[in-house]
């Protein structure tokens, strides 16, 4: 039997020399990444000083779920800047692209499947919705991340692209469901039905963008084929989703503690004494 010959690959391997040169070299890709470690090492700062004087057990659940999220977000952002969750796929014949090697920034699906169950938990708590409902819901953000991952990496075929994709848009709309129908209403027994309603819309309306930003971009369609331009519609939301998102939030529960402390009748999670 003939051994094959491993030493020539079809394909050459990328290093993560090769993923950081290509991100050194395009300007837009760039500032894109730096722009996010700025703007999270400054909210990092900030958020330490919101809530300096949160002291009930919820109110400090929401704001330690709301500073993880720009933790996570340096953590990967650094990933994508030196090279370490970013690299080059060859894209599957069927595809716009098929058969040349793209930039995936794989690494964002990472951001995404730690820092939007923080976002989750932090709207479940201050809604005060039942446990059973805030698990569901975060399990199925992170399968949504995980099949987005999954569809942006398969390089067999685009229908399984394709495929992971329609799956993951499914587990979104778990979340959207629970965000629209669900949980308003405990919002409103739990007295934080206004800032709720805002959160919500702000979060639906940017979240839908990133599915969206997926399709036309390079993972999809390729209507847009400048990795600097993908990634910085990715970065956009990620600034509005995560920093302002996270900044209203803890701005109204610093305000509002009393509110938060309280719960309200027949809450899901109700107040326990440490809250009092």
């Amino acid at each position: 039997m003939q051994i094959p010959d491993l030493t020539t690959a079809a394909v050459p391997l990328q290093s993560q020399g090769d993923a950081l040169a290509a991100v050194q070299g395009d300007a837009l890709l760039s500032s894109s990444i730096w722009a996010n470690i700025a703007l999270a090492g400054v909210s990092i700062l900030v958020f330490l000083y919101m809530g300096r004087n949160v002291t009930s057990a919820r109110a400090k659940v929401i704001w330690g779920a709301t500073l993880m999220i720009p933790l996570v977000s340096i953590s990967s952002y650094l990933g994508l800047a030196s090279g370490l969750t970013i690299g080059f796929i060859e894209m599957p014949s069927g595809h716009a692209l098929g058969g040349q090697e793209v930039l995936s920034q794989w690494g964002r699906y990472l951001t995404w499947a730690l820092s939007t169950p923080m976002i989750l938990l932090a709207l479940g708590y201050l809604a005060d919705v039942d446990r059973g409902s805030l698990f569901t819901v975060i399990a199925a953000d992170v399968a949504m991340c995980v099949t987005g991952l999954a569809a942006a990496l398969i390089t067999s075929g685009v229908l399984y692209r394709w495929g992971f994709y329609v799956i993951s848009c499914a587990f979104f709309a778990v979340v959207i469901g629970a965000l629209l129908i669900e949980w308003p209403a405990s919002a409103a027994q739990a007295g934080t039905s206004e800032i709720f309603t805002t959160l919500r819309a702000l979060t639906i309306v940017l979240w839908l963008g990133y599915p969206i930003v997926w399709a036309v971009g390079i993972e999809g369609l390729a209507l847009i084929q400048s990795p600097g331009v993908t990634s910085w519609a990715y970065s956009a939301l990620d600034i509005f989703a995560k920093y302002i998102f996270s900044f209203l939030l803890l701005r109204w529960v610093a305000a509002n503690e009393g509110t938060v402390a309280g719960g309200g009748a027949g809450a899901g999670m109700g107040a326990t004494p440490a809250d009092d």
